[in-house]
């Protein structure tokens, strides 16, 4: 076999950095054994992968395959790899903790104190995910435990998914906007006529999610909840916000509060795993926040700091 996981690393460093030496340095070895590698790999493969024209490594047509294809073998071996230490030590190596964009990190930094009591050798990795992009994180095994997973889970192989309660959106608008003067409750068809704002989904192969948009309606993207939030007090748009997020701004009569027919305002949250990656940390984890009512807590925390 003509290709082996050395060469596929060097290959996926070489279009990570953008030279070979970049690529040497970052792998620790010299750039003559990376280039001698590329050239025997061409050479057996009876193709070009890089222009080396410019001042940088360009991928051809070819080389662009075989970098993308081999880095999915790269993540798999990866995966067997942590599979096998999973198998023999009980506790995973790493833990990767994907939590959704409604879950302030505040509500979790006790319990990762705990968790480093344990003193493990489990490294915690935490990231922040929108919408689907949570659920996506389990699909594509970037996350090995999701918190706040928003929306009805996805055919997902071995998944479970625990309730953890609820929120209710919003529909919110600043005192300047054109609907909030509109009388009577709102249609969907009026709402179209008007800028959205959303937050972007993070998903990578599960098609994007999004709450209370029409088919063809402007919208604009947006990161965080904040920010969201920020631009409907701004008038610059209209959408939905979770409930406890707006009780200060309509308080303070920055926002209006206005009714849409037919608009959905509840949205369901999950812990979410897979059964097939289940070691000991993890299972801390799940104990930690299996919660019917975690999402209360959520709403409280969000209330009080805004």
């Amino acid at each position: 076999m003509n290709l082996s996981f050395e060469v596929l690393q060097v290959l996926d460093a070489i279009d990570r950095t953008g030279t070979f030496a970049n690529a040497a340095e970052q792998l620790h070895k010299v750039p003559s054994s990376l280039s001698y590698l590329v050239q025997k790999l061409e050479l057996d493969l009876g193709v070009k992968l890089f222009d080396r024209s410019g001042r940088r490594a360009i991928l051809t047509h070819a080389g662009r395959v075989v970098v993308e294809e081999g880095r999915r073998l790269l993540e798999a071996a990866e995966d067997l790899e942590c599979k096998a230490k999973r198998i023999q030590h009980g506790w995973e190596s790493e833990l990767h903790v994907a939590i959704d964009e409604i879950i302030p990190f505040d509500l979790l930094w006790d319990h990762v104190d705990a968790f480093y009591k344990l003193k493990l050798d489990t490294r915690l990795h935490l990231s922040k995910e929108v919408l689907g992009g949570s659920w996506d994180a389990l699909l594509t095994r970037r996350a090995d435990l999701v918190v706040g997973a928003a929306g009805e889970p996805p055919p997902i192989p071995n998944l479970i998914a625990k309730p953890i309660g609820s929120l209710r959106h919003v529909f919110v608008v600043a005192p300047h906007h054109p609907l909030a003067a509109a009388p009577g409750p709102l249609t969907l068809e009026m709402v179209a006529r008007h800028r959205a704002v959303a937050i972007g989904d993070t998903s990578r192969k599960l098609a994007p999610r999004t709450i209370a948009l029409a088919a063809n309606q402007e919208v604009m993207t947006v990161p965080t909840l904040e920010a969201k939030l920020a631009a409907q007090i701004k008038g610059l748009a209209a959408g939905t916000i979770p409930e406890c997020l707006a009780a200060e701004p309509l308080s303070r009569g920055e926002l209006v509060q206005k009714e849409v027919l037919g608009m959905r305002d509840v949205t369901h949250f999950f812990l979410a795993w897979r059964s097939d990656e289940t070691g000991k940390a993890l299972r801390w984890w799940v104990d930690q926040l299996d919660r019917p009512d975690l999402i209360d807590e959520v709403a409280q925390q969000r209330m009080l700091h805004g």
